[in-house]
């Protein structure tokens, strides 16, 4: 952790150069332009989509397993859990942390 955020302080200098425009070669690209696919629509609402399509698939799959895993607690010892719950757990995190990150642009 703190090797990282040493890296990122050194490297915040230079970032910042990157970004400044120089004359002789015109401002940065931004990649804010959009590319249009053949068929004539826009590459990014294709992406926005697509990425929207597979958070409701996956937001649906989160729905299920949380609810497999509170009928797993429910089954179970109240100070004590399997592997297993832990893990299922574990992927519901994960899940849930891909839609996060889908949704972000991460």
């Amino acid at each position: 952790m703190l090797r990282r955020s040493a890296l990122a302080l050194c490297l915040l200098p230079v970032s910042g150069l990157a970004q400044t425009p120089r004359p002789d070669l015109g401002a940065p690209d931004t990649g804010d332009h959009d590319v249009q696919l053949p068929n004539g629509k826009s590459q990014r609402d294709e992406i926005l989509k697509a990425e929207h399509e597979q958070n409701l698939k996956d937001a649906a799959k989160l729905a299920e397993m949380a609810d497999e895993l509170k009928e797993t607690m429910e089954k179970e010892d109240r100070n004590v859990f399997s592997i297993n719950t832990m893990k299922k757990a574990e992927e519901i995190e994960k899940l849930a942390h891909r839609i996060r990150a889908r949704m972000r642009h991460d």
